[in-house]
């Protein structure tokens, strides 16, 4: 019975992790899913990844529920939960794009059936039969959801597909110029319409509303070199480059402990349109822990 449950668990995991977007609610789901399992009645299980699947994907959508009903009071934008992951196991596109902050934060606007929908087709390429089994709809109307999903996704998320060792040149770039204050070489980098994204909590002092426009948002990476950021002074400062969801980004640690992680999004001339900025230190645990995830 473990062996088997197992087996399947790191899969549950990434399917719970990009239905809900929090790696702490998707160890609660897939941990739900084990509850499930152990008391059920296995001699009539066919299929136990099916099965596991199924479980996992309904308790998924039912936290997904509460939590949009919390994440309407949160303090200042809201962003996905950033985690450690494997360069090897997010090598293909479906599966590094599906994870990605910016891919999550469109996958929010969805409804939670939609969410799981597009979640188990395009990162998992399970059929519309199997996807119909597993969120238990009929055929047609998981086809009808992954349209709209898919529709909804592509107009506000266009496909571009930078290569690892441009962005990680870009990010290496950015980081640089931020920290040395280089508004020239910062506007160099952003996209005239770029937007930052920042998720303190109200946990930590962050912009309380997306930051757009080069300018501003250029402005506000310069300010970070010339004053403490959450207390700790620059010089106190460590940043490094990591795989963080399905792509380069930062780790930034001082005075002990990790204090935020950065993510950018590029354009296909590789300038940087969307920048995601995690402070809240709920949302730190699965960076902090230092667990890589193959998902």
């Amino acid at each position: 019975m473990n062996d088997v449950f197992g087996e399947y668990r790191n899969l549950l995991f990434s399917v719970a992790y990009r239905i809900l977007g929090t790696a702490a609610d998707a160890e609660d789901a897939v941990q739900d899913a084990w509850v499930k399992w152990s008391s059920s009645d296995r001699s009539q299980v066919a299929d136990p990844k099916a099965y596991l699947v199924r479980i996992v994907s309904n308790v998924a959508m039912d936290r997904l529920r509460s939590a949009k009903v919390r994440r309407e009071t949160y303090v200042g934008p809201w962003l996905p939960e950033p985690i450690l992951t494997s360069a090897a196991e997010t090598s293909t596109v479906d599966l590094a794009d599906t994870v990605s902050m910016a891919v999550l934060v469109v996958l929010e606007t969805l409804s939670p059936l939609e969410r799981a929908v597009f979640v188990l087709k395009e990162a998992f390429g399970f059929s519309y039969g199997e996807i119909a089994d597993a969120v238990e709809r009929s055929e047609a109307s998981v086809r009808q959801a992954a349209h709209r999903a898919r529709e909804h996704v592509q107009a506000r998320r266009p496909r571009f597909h930078t290569d690892r060792t441009r962005q990680r040149e870009v990010t290496e770039r950015f980081f640089a110029a931020a920290t040395g204050g280089d508004i020239n070489t910062l506007m160099q980098l952003l996209a005239p319409d770029v937007t930052l994204w920042t998720d303190g909590g109200g946990k930590v002092r962050q912009a309380m509303r997306p930051v757009i426009g080069a300018d501003k948002v250029a402005t506000w990476f310069a300010a970070i070199g010339t004053r403490p950021y959450q207390g700790v002074e620059i010089a106190d400062m460590s940043a490094e480059l990591v795989e963080l969801n399905g792509g380069v980004g930062v780790v930034f640690t001082g005075a002990g402990r990790v204090i935020a992680t950065l993510t950018l999004d590029l354009d296909d001339t590789g300038r940087i349109v969307a920048l995601h900025n995690v402070a809240n230190p709920d949302k730190l645990g699965a960076v902090t822990g230092r667990i890589v995830r193959e998902i």
